[in-house]
């Protein structure tokens, strides 16, 4: 474990994106290659508060209002997904341990995962189920001041180097939230590789066999972990993951601007050829749409409007068909050299597919949206 590094400042979306352009963006293609984000990166992003920023600063975080956590992701989603989405998981643990977790709990972890010391991992998604949280199969037992878990969760991002996993089961039919530390007894941690897109995910499998941990590991209360926890580490999640999209779109088509205006065809630059102008055009408009959508969604969640969840869903469901929307058009502006291993538009395309997956499909949102939508 790396010696643990406190923020040196409040991060704002410019800090964020010289740390991007110095940090980030310089190992990206080494990442996806090596499919796995550097513990020494968790650490420098500890020093520049990316790892705090859904803890309150009581407990050692740069808790930061929703339009500066937009604005960051989107810096890190321009930056590379995987690192994005890593920041993603961060905030799905520590917003609901902040919110749902003891005073004990807040105290011993939130100020260990801002400093980088720990890194967390959420566990939600099973092989049989997937993300629909009334059909998680892991099962808990209440015994002697005692959670017993057995079961298995899949497709864990960070799960392969994960210190603290916030775990959901169910007890007694009753959705719970559990806390288990790396190296408990019983936990066994598959690593999962070759994914088509966020391959630094450092995904795993977890197997559960008679893992136990004490009661007072659990997060709120016994019922409320599918209903509160779980619902609201995913609210949280779709929103930065949606402003990610935007900074991945919004990469696509600087790098397809770029191109189109060295690239010649027929005497004249990509860019002058019609054609290509309509792409860079749908590019430009829809990114535009999709980062007003994920400012609207900020704006209601920092004001605790209960409209704020359909908007989120909104946001994250506009906003992650933008990238893959402008992930094909840049690869379609590069042609054969865009689908090259080691040209950065591989990797967009790769990655952005998997936006409309995680924290919800497209279609799971598409039916959440219509059915929780109110004029």
């Amino acid at each position: 474990m790396t010696t643990p590094l406190k923020a040196t400042s409040i991060p704002t979306a410019l800090t964020i994106r010289q740390f991007v352009d110095t940090h980030i963006l310089p190992q990206a293609a080494q990442m996806d290659q090596e499919q796995e984000i550097p513990r020494s990166l968790f650490t420098e992003m500890a020093a520049e508060g990316l790892t705090g920023l859904a803890i309150p600063e009581k407990y050692g975080g740069t808790a930061v209002d929703y339009a500066t956590l937009g604005a960051i992701h989107e810096e890190l989603g321009r930056g590379y997904a995987s690192v994005q989405n890593a920041c993603t998981v961060f905030g799905m643990v520590c917003k609901p341990l902040a919110r749902f977790g003891s005073e004990a709990q807040k105290q011993k972890w939130l100020p260990a995962i801002a400093a980088g010391g720990v890194i967390p991992a959420i566990a939600i998604t099973e092989p049989m189920v997937g993300s629909d949280i009334a059909k998680l199969e892991t099962e808990a037992v209440q015994e002697d001041g005692q959670i017993i878990l057995n079961g298995r969760k899949k497709y864990i991002t960070l799960g392969q180097i994960a210190d603290l996993f916030l775990v959901f089961a169910r007890l007694n039919g009753r959705g719970v939230a559990v806390l288990m530390e790396r190296g408990t007894p019983g936990l066994q941690i598959d690593p999962m590789r070759g994914l088509m897109g966020l391959r630094a995910n450092m995904v795993a499998e977890l197997t559960f066999e008679h893992c136990s941990v004490p009661v007072d590991n659990l997060v709120g209360k016994i019922g409320f972990g599918f209903t509160h926890v779980a619902n609201y580490a995913l609210d949280e999640g779709r929103y930065t993951t949606a402003c990610g999209s935007v900074g991945l779109a919004q990469v696509c088509l600087e790098q397809s601007i770029q191109y189109a205006g060295e690239r010649f065809q027929f005497g004249e630059p990509l860019r002058k050829h019609q054609l290509v102008q309509k792409m860079l055009s749908e590019m430009i408009t829809e990114s535009k749409a999709a980062r007003e959508l994920c400012a609207a969604a900020g704006r209601l969640r920092e004001q605790g409007d209960p409209a704020a969840i359909t908007e989120t869903l909104v946001a994250k469901y506009h906003a992650s068909k933008t990238a893959v929307h402008a992930a094909d058009h840049a690869l379609q502006i590069h042609g054969a050299s865009g689908c090259m291993s080691g040209n950065p538009v591989e990797r967009f395309y790769r990655d952005a597919k998997i936006m409309e997956i995680i924290e919800g499909t497209s279609q799971m949102h598409e039916l959440q949206i219509a059915r929780t939508f109110r004029l």
